[in-house]
């Protein structure tokens, strides 16, 4: 997965540079992949954990979410073509998204350390797609 540093030398050594901090979007982009490697783990750990019926909600709202993090990760990675609607869109959703199954997580992050974890990961993602759609204004 992308680190902050990574996602920064490539925005700075891509031939266009768009109008957003740099910063902010390289956070994005990580905080983006971090999720959704967390929720894959979290969702694989509560398959493993003797109460997996009373993690079946978790399980499900950490798929969707690694799922759309990963795939908003992608998208705001993209330079070329810039789209505001539908970038604007995809970070919304990821911020929804994020933010649901933190809920889930943190109801469980008592009796489940990865879902303690998940939640954090959750919530810095949610954090920064909040982040960079206030700096796209």
């Amino acid at each position: 997965m992308a680190t902050a540093t990574v996602s920064r030398e490539m925005l700075s050594a891509h031939p266009l540079t768009g109008d957003v901090d740099q910063d902010v979007l390289a956070e994005c982009i990580t905080a983006c992949f971090e999720c959704a490697q967390s929720c894959t783990a979290c969702a694989d750990a509560c398959l493993s954990e003797e109460d997996v019926s009373d993690l079946r909600k978790c399980i499900r709202l950490n798929m969707d979410c690694a799922d759309i993090c990963s795939a908003t990760g992608k998208v705001v990675t993209r330079q070329t073509g810039y789209d505001a609607p539908t970038t604007s869109a995809q970070l919304t959703s990821c911020q929804g998204a994020c933010a649901t199954c933190a809920e889930e997580c943190e109801r469980h992050a008592g009796h489940h350390e990865h879902c303690r974890i998940c939640a954090e990961s959750c919530r810095r993602c949610e954090q920064a797609c909040k982040l960079l759609l206030e700096a796209m204004k």
